[in-house]
């Protein structure tokens, strides 16, 4: 019941903000590079749904592919320091250093090494997803109580053991959280590739429309952008749910 007076605090907080938001680009008669209407934002994504459609799918496509690829990636690695803690003095660092230059900052080096094709963009997103859920998978690892460790260790549990039954249960939730916080920044890291190089997606959309001064496209764009990120977002969420029932 609370989680379902939630959702719809949230849609009447966005059906509030859409009408505050109409309003005041029709009210002051705002011109569309400033901030276009509501209305016509769904227009003019209603007139370009195939061009949209086909653009959204391609995104979607490198968004995902990219968040199954580091999120996989990111889990194993923050495992592997785990079982073998010796690693973990030359790969933390290493992976901390990389993690500190913005991911967008990669993207001419990954562009010029894969092309402009779809392998880029999911290059991109793997390396953005892979770090957000490598910090929290390794955060939620280390967690675990040290007396429990021994406990386990006592009644004859090996590594693997302690692993499995143990840590990577506990580290479930902030596992969880760290893929909540990765959906959002796959779309984004994928448009962002797209939009400095690409043969089609979102990304490339906004960038053509930039390019022509449709300021409107723009925004529709971006629209699908977010409709797709709450879907995706939603989706893990509730995969999350099921999968961590004990929360």
């Amino acid at each position: 019941m609370t989680r379902h007076r939630g959702t719809l605090r949230g849609i009447l907080g966005g059906v509030l903000l859409l009408t505050v938001w109409e309003a005041v680009a029709r009210g002051f008669s705002l011109p569309a590079y400033t901030l276009p209407a509501v209305s016509d934002i769904l227009a003019a994504a209603w007139q370009h749904r195939a061009v949209l459609a086909a653009a959204g799918w391609i995104t979607a496509q490198e968004a995902l592919a990219g968040y199954a690829i580091g999120t996989i990636v990111g889990i194993g690695l923050a495992g592997l320091l785990v079982v073998a803690p010796l690693l973990r003095g030359p790969v933390l660092p290493t992976a901390m250093a990389i993690n500190s230059v913005p991911v967008v900052a990669w993207s001419p080096l990954v562009l010029l090494w894969l092309g402009v094709g779809m392998g880029s963009k999911i290059a991109m997103v793997a390396l953005a997803v892979g770090f957000t859920v490598f910090l929290s998978a390794l955060a939620g690892f280390d967690r675990v109580d040290r007396r429990s460790v021994d406990l386990m260790r006592s009644f004859g549990a090996g590594p693997a053991g302690v692993f499995w039954r143990l840590r990577l249960p506990a580290a479930l939730p902030l596992i969880a959280a760290g893929m909540r916080v990765a959906t959002v920044r796959s779309l984004i890291v994928a448009i962002v590739t797209e939009m400095l190089g690409a043969y089609g997606g979102l990304g490339w959309v906004i960038y053509q429309s930039v390019t022509l001064i449709d300021f409107v496209q723009v925004w529709s764009a971006i629209l699908v952008a977010s409709a797709i990120s709450l879907a995706f977002f939603g989706l893990v969420g509730a995969i999350e749910r099921r999968v961590i029932f004990w929360r």
